[in-house]
């Protein structure tokens, strides 16, 4: 294993490269490396999983890659970072895809935004999806959240949230017409359904967190 590599997973996503490029700024010392191989994967010393679009198309381009396994011991042994599609990977399934199999690496699933404040009237309603900056309200003290404010707005770009069964893996709650699980955090896992390479100087340093994190 190499101390000094950190794995961007390729699963199709289109924020592959903007993540690549928020690392690189958090963390010019690091080796980061888009990764298409378990091999790579096993090989890097953390693992970031980006996913952006459809859990259906993230979970096959995982699948067809030969990766899920590799993620999965990942996620066992080493810090890994789950960011938008990649925090809805991590769960069972979801309303999106119901035949398609998560990572069942935390125990929960991914519905989508429903609810009084999304029905009625055009113009009255909430628009699904959820787009725009929003605040993350912490559920408790992380790593992660070191030197980021508490109520910090964050750039989100989704019609799904993830529902973890265990309450206490809430790492951070948004409000979208209903409290909704924005981040969740268990032992060496971390990840986030807002856009950390998008939200300017409170993402950096979640990524610079991340880079020195000792789980």
């Amino acid at each position: 294993m190499s101390r000094n590599v950190i794995a961007v997973v390729d699963a199709g996503a289109g924020n592959l490269h903007s993540v690549v490029r928020a690392l690189r700024h958090a963390a010019p010392e690091a080796d980061i490396r888009v990764c298409q191989t378990a091999a790579e994967i096993h090989e890097a010393a953390r693992v970031v999983l980006p996913g952006q679009g459809a859990f259906r198309d993230c979970m096959r381009q995982l699948d067809e890659a030969g990766l899920v396994s590799a993620v999965q011991a990942a996620a066992r042994s080493k810090p890994l970072l789950g960011v938008c599609v990649g925090l809805q990977m991590l769960f069972d399934h979801s309303e999106e895809a119901p035949d398609v199999h998560g990572l069942s690496i935390l125990p929960g699933d991914v519905a989508r935004f429903r609810g009084p404040a999304f029905e009625g009237e055009p113009g009255q309603a909430l628009k699904v999806p959820h787009m725009g900056w929003n605040r993350a309200h912490f559920c408790g003290r992380h790593a992660l959240w070191q030197d980021v404010p508490d109520g910090a707005y964050f750039y989100f770009v989704h019609s799904y949230h993830v529902r973890p069964t265990h309450p206490d893996h809430a790492a951070a709650t948004t409000r979208y017409g209903i409290d909704f699980t924005c981040a969740v955090a268990a032992d060496n896992i971390f990840a986030t359904q807002f856009h950390p390479e998008k939200s300017a100087s409170a993402g950096l340093q979640i990524y610079r967190n991340f880079v020195h994190w000792q789980p």
